[in-house]
């Protein structure tokens, strides 16, 4: 390796200079340190630097989309590495997820974006995460996902994950979806909506927040259910237990049976057509994201932080 035997994984959101700033900047001091750091490939490029390149593997390539885009392009450049890195917004957190989930790795986020929740710390406190890392000087925290599954007749048609949340949408603008929700095998409620959202702890400050669902504490162990504008008067945000199963049918379309009745987004990245009549579970993932900690901030301090909340005038109790 060069550098001795400590290796990290970087990912870099390329598309922004102040990331490409910042990884040339971590990748120097690093290097510096005694510590390798590995790029992907299709980064490399725009990162001009020194460090290691992962070459992108194609042997283990599942058939299947969502699969393929589950496993990503850079799955064994975690081989051997004690931490992924990742440099951006949570879109670029969620990217680097992929990889350190599937190579069970601790992942520590720099938000260059705006609202950063799943990253740990900001731009300006590069030089102090670098020091950390050298140091290996963070907690490593457990942050549960889900996973799903898309069946019709009884035949899978494909799997995915999510750290944040699955969300089942309508597939036309101008007409909603019909689904029936269950919940460990006993129906619930039918809704006529735009979607569904199942989500994490985790994503409770993602798309669910955005749609009316409840903020969870990471350390509740839940699943949270959230309809998107359903036509019913029974259809608020429901939280589960981790270990229920929720599932959703959605109902065959007499109109056009062969249509599409809707697409599921797990995180915003992995896409599933849904044709009518599919049915999706949503279980507890069996793989938990791990993260790197550097402060043991109160999420509530995150909260007030990362929405700017108003609590002037509070008196620490005595």
């Amino acid at each position: 390796m060069g550098h001795g035997e400590r290796t990290v994984l970087m990912v870099v959101h390329t598309g922004r200079q102040a990331a490409l700033d910042a990884a040339r900047a971590a990748v120097a001091r690093l290097n510096a340190a005694g510590v390798g750091v590995r790029v992907l490939a299709g980064e490399a490029p725009e990162l001009e630097t020194d460090a290691q390149v992962f070459p992108p593997v194609a042997h283990h390539r599942p058939k299947s989309e969502a699969l393929r885009a589950a496993v990503p392009m850079g799955i064994g450049a975690a081989d051997d590495v004690e931490l992924v890195v990742v440099l951006g917004g949570d879109g670029t957190v969620l990217r680097g997820a992929e990889i350190a989930r599937a190579a069970g790795i601790p992942l520590l986020g720099v938000n260059l974006g705006r609202v950063g929740f799943l990253a740990e710390a900001e731009y300006e406190d590069l030089t102090m995460v670098v020091d950390r890392i050298v140091a290996r000087d963070y907690v490593v925290e457990e942050r549960m996902t889900i996973d799903v599954e898309v069946s019709l007749d009884g035949q899978t048609l494909d799997r995915s994950w999510a750290l944040n949340e699955a969300s089942v949408e309508k597939y036309s603008r101008e007409r909603m979806v019909e689904v029936l929700v269950s919940i460990d095998g006993r129906p619930l409620s039918k809704w006529g909506c735009d979607g569904v959202i199942f989500a994490t702890p985790t994503g409770s400050t993602a798309y669910n927040f955005s749609a009316g669902g409840p903020i969870v504490w990471p350390d509740v162990d839940a699943l949270l259910l959230v309809p998107i504008s359903a036509h019913a008067l029974f259809a608020r945000p429901l939280v589960v237990s981790p270990n229920s199963m929720l599932a959703l049918e959605l109902q065959p379309n007499g109109d056009d049976p062969a249509s599409k009745g809707a697409v599921m987004w797990c995180d915003g990245r992995r896409v599933l057509d849904l044709p009518h009549g599919a049915r999706v579970e949503v279980r507890r993932g069996a793989l938990p994201v791990r993260f790197a900690r550097l402060h043991r901030a109160p999420f509530t301090d995150r909260l007030v932080a990362k929405f700017a909340l108003p609590v002037d005038g509070w008196r620490a109790e005595k």
